[in-house]
Order: C-alpha cells, then structure tokens, then sequence
C-alpha cells in the first residue's frame, strides 16, 4: 500500500510540474541544442522521449520538432522508436509501484478478476484502439496500462502501430515549419489532414467504448453461472442434519 501511495503522489507531482513549469521553452531549447549535435542528435532526440513519458511532458512539440530537423523519414523513425521506449518505460514503472495491489484487489473480488482477465485476452486490440484515439491522454495511459494484466509485449506493439498515424502527421507538420519559434506558437496548423485523422481518432474511441462495454459485459457473464453455483453449494464445514445426529437416522 505504502507504494501505491508513493507512486501516486509521484504521478500527481509531476503532472502538476509539467503544467507548471515553462515546459515548451525547455524543449524549444533542447530542439535548438539537437540541431548541433551532429548524426547524434537522432538518437538523442529519441532518447528524450523516455524522460518526456515519465514526466507527463507533452510529447507533440518533440514530435513537430523531430520533422523541422530531420525531416519526414528519419524523424518519423526517431519519434517512433522513442516515443515507443517512452511508452514502456512509464508502463513499467506503473506496473512496478502498483500492480501488486490490484492483484490483491482482483483476490477478493472475482468481478474484478474477472474484467482484468478479460483484458488480458483483448489487451491488445485495447491499446490498438486507445492509440488511435485523440480522447484518451498519452502519458496517462502508460501508467494506466502498467496496472492492468496485459502482457508487455501486446503493449508495446499495440501502442507502436498505434501511435504510427498521429506520429507521421505532427512530423510532416513539423517538416514544412518555417522555424522552431512557429512550432512552440503553435502555428503548423495541419489543414485538412489534421481534420481527418482526428475525425479516424474519435471513430476509434466509439470503437474502443462499444468493444470495452461488451468485453465487459461477456466477462460478467462467464462469471456469473460460477457465482450461482458457488452460492447454491452448502457451505464446507456445515454438517449436516444426519452427520450432527448419527443416532437419530
């Protein structure tokens, strides 16, 4: 318990410190810094994802930045594989700090065991489908998915295709910026591309909430004939009328 409480303070610090802080000027900075680098400022750039996931740090302006220095094809290969790490990496620590007391959660409730094996099973097609939605908060939900029984590698291959889309268009926004000052302004507007991929994002969440809704409702069912027969049994240490008076029968 004493963990889970840790790492939700945690959480909530450094999502309060992300909104807080001059968050786009540090980065506006790092960007300008990864311009001077050399050939290691793909790597570095990917690299600053991890801590960027960790950290609630909005990952768009790393994105647009990766296309203003890359390019399309080598910053949609940086932003991927990093946001990716990022991605497992908040995973983990999620699952490390409190995983542990959902499973004793799911001990003593069997709806709850029920719902977490059923997203177990349909893991992936989940964070597929999460991914793709605009609606539900990337970082948020790396530390969502570490308390859930989906395995590690559904997951991250799940939010890597997932997360394809939304990545190729903020790098090609970010490719046709004039500079980094029109990326942390905000002014890569995306046209009608930006339209149609989040008009796909919200199809996804529909998806998503109709196929939880039933996975849901299945695992209840499954649970429920277990339920009525456990009740309907006598309990184990009762004797029964016969076994209390031996002499009467």
């Amino acid at each position: 318990m004493y963990r889970v409480v840790v790492g939700v303070i945690l959480v909530v610090v450094l999502a309060v410190g992300a909104f807080m802080l001059p968050v786009e000027a540090y980065l506006s900075r790092f960007l300008a810094w990864v311009q001077t680098v050399g050939p290691w400022g793909t790597f570095v750039l990917g690299a600053g994802y991890i801590p960027a996931a960790l950290l609630f740090v909005p990952g768009s302006l790393l994105t647009l930045g990766a296309g203003f220095v890359f390019g399309v094809g080598v910053g949609t290969v940086a932003v991927s594989l990093g946001s990716t790490l990022g991605a497992a990496a908040a995973f983990l620590l999620g699952r490390t700090f409190a995983r542990r007391a959902i499973e004793a959660k799911v001990a003593g409730n069997p709806r709850f065991h029920a719902l977490d094996q059923a997203v177990k099973r349909e893991g992936f097609k989940i964070v597929l489908l999460m991914r793709l939605s605009p609606v539900f908060p990337f970082n948020l939900l790396n530390y969502a998915f570490g308390l859930t029984q989906v395995s590690f590698g559904d997951y991250v291959l799940a939010s890597w295709i997932g997360m394809l889309p939304g990545t190729l268009m903020y790098v090609y926004l970010g490719s046709a910026a004039q500079n980094l000052a029109a990326l942390s302004t905000g002014q890569a507007a995306g046209g009608a591309g930006r339209h149609v991929l989040f008009g796909l994002g919200l199809l996804a969440t529909v998806v998503v909430t109709v196929f939880v809704t039933r996975l849901a409702r299945r695992a209840l069912d499954e649970l429920a004939p277990t339920t009525v027969n456990a009740r309907s049994q006598p309990p184990a240490n009762k004797l029964t009328r016969d076994e209390q008076h031996p002499v009467l029968s």
